[in-house]
């Protein structure tokens, strides 16, 4: 019997709107399992999740039957419902719109995984808006940057 074999790893980052740093370390944790979740419930695989203050990035191993701007729709849209629902923000929360997805062979993916697990210390380094520059550069990916996140200077 044929049958359908992929491997597609995506990493997907995202911002807070505005670039606010609201994700709290008291319930970034929580957050990040609640996203794991949707990603699971949506048949695709969690392989690594973790962020700063405001944003996120997290590695998933996806099936070529997945839409990924749906994904992302609803992780933001259900995440940013349990933000509120659970009182964790004084201050609105809400996602900025649009995201980075940049995708990966398996060679990279212990590289990649690490990397994400290590925001925290890579961020004493480095800024987003650096980081997210130097995604795009190196994915060749054209842009311009007023149509990027919006930054806070």
């Amino acid at each position: 019997m044929a049958g359908t074999f992929s491997q597609i790893y995506i990493q997907v980052v995202f911002a807070v709107k505005g670039r606010d740093s609201l994700i709290h370390p008291s319930w970034e944790e929580e957050l990040y399992k609640y996203i794991s979740g949707i990603v699971r419930n949506k048949e695709q695989k969690m392989l690594a999740i973790n962020g700063m203050p405001d944003h996120i990035h997290f590695l998933i191993g996806m099936k070529p039957s997945c839409c990924l701007a749906d994904l992302v729709r609803e992780i933001k849209k259900s995440s940013n419902d349990f933000i509120k629902e659970k009182g964790f923000s004084k201050f609105k929360f809400q996602w900025q719109e649009g995201y980075g997805a940049f995708s990966y062979g398996h060679s990279a993916l212990d590289n990649v995984i690490t990397y994400i697990n290590n925001q925290k210390e890579h961020h004493r380094k480095q800024t987003f808006k650096e980081e997210y520059k130097t995604f795009l550069t190196k994915f060749q990916i054209e842009h311009k940057d007023e149509y990027l996140f919006e930054w806070l200077e």
